[in-house]
């Protein structure tokens, strides 16, 4: 058995086993701890370890090795595939990227009853195959498409949800917009407040205490007579926050229904939904560490609605 070997020093003793491997002058985090306890690359005292020893306190004399090349241990190949009707983009043992198609929750919400959602589907694969359940790791509006990352156990969910908290990840979203922005490209800036009774963001004065501040950066991709193609590329992930800045600007999306005041219920481009999709999506893979780019191609009915906006 090849790897890495350490002898339990005087130091260590009592440690959990899961955070002595995860110490900097070993695997260097608790996501790789935790995936190497996973795939049963960890021997305690020449004995298989697995998750359920993460907790296990270190004794005298007790030597713990990571057989890094263990045969059948790496990480599976990325693989895509459906689950259900699902498209999956992206998949390995910490990860599902799923492209949502837009009237689907990303996750159930007791308000809406028993709306169907990508939650529910990957979870009935994952009973199917012997896992308990899928990690939320965050979401997109029920009618918007695209990209959507659940994580496989807690470890990888962790490390997502911190990389989002710190706004590392890259969010590209595409919309379609009423109008054409001026300048093409540019920066939206505002501070929005959330209404708990109309469940809608809000523009709020700078400094409402209540507000929070809501950045993107945007682009024109294409302009037709009545509407624009735009690349939005978020700051911040406010809820609903590039469709209550498009509108802010005049530039409602089309389709929207709940960001569209007054005269802007006559907009004239049939659509079933707000135009929304989330296209590409960059952040660093919560085990390895490396780069991941994802893409999602748009839906048929927003290329559909394209080529009727060209025509």
């Amino acid at each position: 058995m090849s790897g890495l070997e350490w002898p339990v020093s005087s130091r260590d003793l009592g440690i959990r086993l899961d955070k002595f491997l995860a110490a900097a002058e070993r695997l260097r985090s608790r996501a790789r701890a935790f995936a190497a306890l996973e795939r049963g690359k960890v021997y305690l005292n020449g004995a298989s370890a697995s998750v359920t020893d993460a907790s296990r306190r270190l004794e005298p004399d007790d030597v713990v090795r990571v057989w890094m090349d263990r045969p059948g241990s790496a990480r599976r190949a990325p693989r895509t595939g459906p689950v259900g009707n699902l498209r999956v983009v992206f998949e390995d043992d910490s990860l599902l990227v799923i492209n949502k198609p837009a009237g689907l929750l990303t996750v159930p919400l007791e308000r809406k009853g028993d709306a169907p959602s990508v939650y529910s589907q990957i979870e009935d694969r994952f009973r199917s195959h012997g896992k308990k359940r899928p990690f939320v790791v965050h979401r997109i509006d029920q009618d918007t498409s695209g990209l959507v990352v659940f994580a496989k156990d807690h470890e990888a969910q962790r490390s997502l949800k911190m990389q989002f908290k710190r706004r590392d990840p890259e969010r590209v979203y595409r919309a379609v917009v009423y109008g054409h922005p001026d300048p093409p490209d540019g920066t939206w800036r505002d501070v929005l407040v959330w209404d708990d009774k109309a469940l809608i963001q809000k523009q709020t004065h700078p400094k409402d205490p209540r507000g929070t501040e809501a950045i993107c950066d945007y682009r024109t991709i294409e302009r037709f007579d009545e509407a624009s193609l735009i690349e939005v590329k978020l700051r911040t992930g406010r809820r609903n926050q590039i469709r209550i800045q498009a509108r802010l600007r005049g530039h409602t999306l089309v389709g929207e229904e709940r960001y569209v005041y007054g005269p802007e219920t006559l907009r004239s481009i049939p659509f079933g939904r707000q135009a929304l999709h989330a296209y590409r999506l960059t952040f660093k893979h919560p085990v390895d560490g490396s780069t991941l780019t994802l893409e999602a191609a748009l839906p048929s009915e927003l290329t559909d609605l394209l080529s009727r906006l060209r025509r």
